[in-house]
């Protein structure tokens, strides 16, 4: 009787529990599943945007649009490949520097022998919550050929760059200025050779100017947040830690590289994460400074689906576009979480020597 009340008291319990969590399953299923399952239909017809993507005369073209983007040798799959470039570049910048930086600012708001912490927080955060079009509308005057930037560099001596109109790599420039290469007659092998439409000497271009304004956009207005995330771990590493440390005779950069950065590991991975995605989820300061200029080299993923679909009208490619986009996220997740997994882990790579002894 025991058996058969319990039986019966868990499975009023799952009922309960069904009752709760249903209304909000029903509002994801049709605020969120249900958008994607259209699109993701949408990306496998050749839909112009007019009538319902649904409608029994749109064209249903399977995997074409998906081929297109990879196999097929127009400019399509050019204009891609082109915008994967620039956002690896992006994302190779803006990752770490944010990181970085935002851990920089946690250890300096954290410091017991500051002044003034709650006026370094919030203007350390303020960034964070200002518009990113107002924002991008700021830096797009600061960084014009006549603007603040260009003003302080001439007064020093420098000439200040054609921000956003010179297409040139940076890398490119930095080969030039060092006389590795010559950027206007780069090696035949360089440009006749290449992997999906473009030459390696393409792919090796670095961000443009023009992107690195947008990088030094992205850097500056993200920092605050991941530094509120940093700084939250920090005050949460035991003091016991750091005091055993100083009782053995560790330095301040020792105690820093063996006891903090371990401790903020998990933050870490999560700050680099939302970075990651974030930045392959940029469209916003792209659409504001350089709707993809100069010469297609601030041209992204993101803007591309949204160019290709609601003003090329071609809706079936730009769905596809976003749904390799989200492919390429969650590889690049799992890729990292992988390589920033736990190394005291049984059986991981980090065992130790010393687990091993034992």
């Amino acid at each position: 009787m025991t058996t058969t009340a319990n039986r019966g008291a868990r499975g009023d319990e799952r009922r309960a529990g069904w009752f709760f969590v249903t209304p909000i399953v029903l509002i994801l299923g049709l605020f969120m599943l249900l958008p994607i399952l259209m699109a993701l239909w949408t990306s496998l017809t050749d839909w112009n945007g007019q009538g319902s993507p649904f409608a029994g005369d749109v064209p249903f073209v399977g995997l074409d649009n998906y081929t297109q983007l990879f196999a097929t040798d127009d400019l399509a799959r050019l204009d891609f490949m082109t915008s994967l470039r620039n956002n690896a570049y992006y994302v190779l910048f803006v990752v770490p520097i944010q990181t970085a930086l935002a851990l920089g600012l946690a250890l300096v708001v954290n410091n017991r022998l500051l002044r003034g912490k709650g006026f370094f927080r919030t203007a350390f955060y303020f960034p964070s919550v200002t518009s990113s079009v107002a924002i991008s509308v700021v830096f797009l005057f600061m960084f014009a050929n006549g603007g603040a930037i260009n003003a302080v560099l001439s007064a020093f001596g420098v000439s200040g760059p054609q921000w956003f109109s010179d297409s040139r790599g940076v890398l490119h420039l930095l080969l030039g200025r060092i006389g590795v290469v010559d950027p206007t007659a780069p090696p035949s092998v360089l440009t006749e050779h290449g992997i999906l439409g473009l030459s390696w000497w393409d792919w090796a271009s670095g961000p443009s100017v023009a992107m690195c304004a947008i990088i030094a956009l992205v850097v500056w207005t993200t920092s605050g947040t991941f530094m509120l995330m940093f700084l939250a771990a920090l005050q949460n590493v035991p003091v016991q830690l750091d005091e055993a440390g100083m009782i053995d005779g560790a330095s301040r950069w020792q105690r820093f590289i063996y006891i903090t950065l371990p401790q903020l590991r998990p933050t870490t991975f999560l700050v680099m994460t939302l970075g990651l995605i974030g930045t392959w989820q940029v469209f916003d300061q792209i659409y504001v400074m350089s709707q993809g200029n100069p010469a297609k080299t601030t041209l992204t993923p993101a803007f591309l689906s949204y160019r290709t679909a609601f003003r090329d009208f071609d809706y079936g490619s730009g769905a596809a576009i976003s749904f390799v986009l989200f492919l390429i996220i969650v590889l690049l997740t799992l890729l990292q979480r992988r390589v920033m997994r736990e190394r005291n882990e049984p059986g991981g790579r980090g065992a130790g020597p010393a687990r091993r002894r034992v």
